[in-house]
C-alpha cells in the first residue's frame, strides 16, 4: 500500500507543471482539478518569486519553505486556503518581480512598495480580484503595460518613485473602481489621458514630477469626491480648467500645480468654489494679472503658495478673513502698494514670505 501511494504521489508531482500551463498566463480560468482550497499553485508561484530575489539581507522570506504552512510564510495572508494578500513593504529586497505573481488569482492586495526591485512591471492582467497594488520606490523601467486596465477591481494604484516612462495607458478609463492613482515621481511623458473622467471615484490623482505636457484637462475638474489633486512639477501649459471655479469642488483639500508652465489670470471666482481646500500651491508658472478678491473666501486654507509668477496689483486684504492661514508665500511677483493691515489679524500665521516684489510698508 505504502509503495502505491508513493507512486500516486510521484504521479502527481510529475503532473504539477502542466497544470500550471494550464492555470498559466494565457488563460483566465483554471481547470476542475484546482478547487479553492488547493494552493499548490500559489505556492509555486510564490517559490518562484523568491528565487528571483538576489537579496535577501533581512531574511524577510526565511519562513518561505516547505516546513512552514503556506499561510504563515511572512507578509502572506490567506482566505480559505488561497493567498488574497502580499505585504512585503520595506523587507530590503532586491531583485527582479517574477511574473508568476500573475498566478496568484486570488490576491486582492499586493504591497511590495520600498524595495530594491529593479527590471520591469510584470504581466498582472490575471489578477482580476486585485483592489490594492503598491509597488512604490523602486527601479522600475520601462512603460506601465496596457494589460494592467484588466485588473477591473482595482482601487488604489501606486507606481510612484520608479522609474517608469511612455505614456499612461488610455485604457486606465475601464478602471471603473479606481479611488487613488500615484505616478508620481518617474519619467512619464504625453499628455494626461480624458479617459480619466470615467473613473468616477477617484479621491487621489499625484502625477507630481513627471514630464507631461499639453493643457490641464477640463475632466480634472469633474471628480465628485476628488481630495488630492498633483500635477505638480510637469511641462503643463495653459489655464487653469474652467471646470476647477464652475463647480463647487467640495472634497478638494489638496491642490498642487506649481512648477509647470500655466499661464493667463485667475478668474474673479475662483475662489469661491473650494470650502475645504487647505493647500493652494499654484507658484513657480507664468500666471499673472491681479489676485482675486474670492481666494480670501478659501475659509480652510493653511498654505497659500502663488510665489515666482507674474502677478501684479495690491495684495488683496480679504486674505485678512483666512483665519487658519499659516504660510502666505507671494515673494517674487510685482506686487505693489502697502502691505494690508489686515494680515496682521491672522494668528495662525507663522511664515510670511512676501519679498522680490514692490511692497511698501511694514509687516502689520
Amino acid at each position: 500500500m505504502a509503495i502505491s501511494q508513493a507512486a500516486g504521489l510521484a504521479t502527481t508531482l510529475m503532473q504539477l507543471p502542466s497544470l500550471l500551463i494550464s492555470c498559466g498566463v494565457g488563460s483566465i480560468l483554471c481547470s476542475s482539478m484546482t478547487t479553492v482550497h488547493d494552493n499548490s499553485t500559489d505556492m509555486i508561484s510564490l517559490l518562484d518569486f523568491k528565487r528571483a530575489i538576489i537579496n535577501d539581507s533581512r531574511q524577510a522570506l526565511r519562513s518561505w519553505n516547505g516546513s512552514v504552512p503556506l499561510c504563515n510564510w511572512e507578509g502572506v495572508h490567506c482566505s480559505s486556503g488561497r493567498v488574497t494578500k502580499m505585504y512585503l513593504s520595506e523587507r530590503g529586497l532586491m531583485g527582479r518581480i517574477s511574473p508568476s505573481l500573475g498566478n496568484l488569482t486570488f490576491l486582492r492586495t499586493l504591497d511590495l512598495s520600498k524595495n530594491g526591485f529593479t527590471g520591469e512591471l510584470p504581466p498582472l492582467n490575471r489578477l482580476h480580484r486585485l483592489e490594492y497594488l503598491d509597488l512604490e520606490k523602486k527601479s522600475l523601467r520601462r512603460t506601465i503595460p496596457d494589460t494592467l486596465t484588466n485588473c477591473s477591481k482595482l482601487r488604489s494604484l501606486d507606481l510612484s518613485a520608479n522609474l517608469l516612462m511612455g505614456e499612461i495607458p488610455l485604457g486606465i478609463g475601464r478602471l471603473s473602481n479606481l479611488r487613488k492613482v500615484w505616478l508620481s515621481s518617474n519619467n512619464l511623458t504625453g499628455t494626461i489621458p480624458p479617459s480619466l473622467r470615467n473613473n468616477s471615484q477617484l479621491e487621489d490623482i499625484v502625477l507630481t514630477d513627471n514630464r507631461f505636457t499639453g493643457t490641464i484637462p477640463d475632466e480634472m475638474g469633474s471628480f465628485p469626491s476628488l481630495v488630492y489633486l498633483g500635477l505638480a512639477e510637469n511641462m503643463l501649459s495653459g489655464g487653469m480648467p474652467e471646470t476647477l471655479y464652475k463647480y463647487n469642488q467640495s472634497s478638494l483639500q489638496y491642490l498642487y500645480l506649481y512648477s509647470n508652465m500655466l499661464g493667463n489670470t485667475l478668474p474673479s471666482n475662483f475662489g469661491d468654489t473650494f470650502p475645504d481646500l487647505k493647500h493652494l500651491c499654484l507658484d513657480n508658472n507664468n500666471l499673472e494679472g491681479h489676485l482675486p478678491a474670492s481666494l480670501g473666501n478659501i475659509s480652510s486654507l493653511r498654505l497659500l503658495n502663488l510665489s515666482s509668477n507674474n502677478f501684479i496689483g495690491q495684495v488683496p486684504g480679504s486674505f485678512g478673513n483666512l483665519a487658519l492661514l499659516e504660510y502666505l508665500i507671494l515673494q517674487r511677483n510685482n506686487f505693489w502698494g502697502f502691505i494690508p493691515i489686515e494680515l496682521g489679524g491672522l494668528k495662525q500665521l507663522t511664515h510670511l514670505d512676501l519679498s522680490d516684489n514692490n511692497l511698501q510698508g511694514g509687516v502689520p
